[in-house]
């Protein structure tokens, strides 16, 4: 599966905005460029993901909704040491 995410917007909630954004110091692009560069994806819904990197301290998880008719990437969460 190609996640190439130049084109998609990007959304993170707003639970995802004031914890993981604000602790991690991450952007919309950061979002992106971790999930582009994430080394395991998993499928774990119909539309829902969870991606894995290690950027900056430690590994990281996102767990996200892809909406393909709309080509928006929902951020739900984070986790961080999984």
């Amino acid at each position: 599966m190609s996640w190439d995410l130049q084109n998609w917007n990007i959304r993170p909630s707003k639970h995802f905005v004031l914890g993981w954004m604000k602790k991690w110091d991450w952007t919309t692009d950061s979002i992106r460029t971790a999930i582009e560069m994430a080394h395991r994806i998993d499928k774990v819904g119909k539309t829902k993901y969870e991606a894995y990197t290690h950027q900056g301290k430690g590994s990281k998880k996102i767990i996200f909704v892809k909406d393909e008719e709309r080509r928006e990437i929902f951020v739900i969460t984070g986790a961080e040491g999984t």
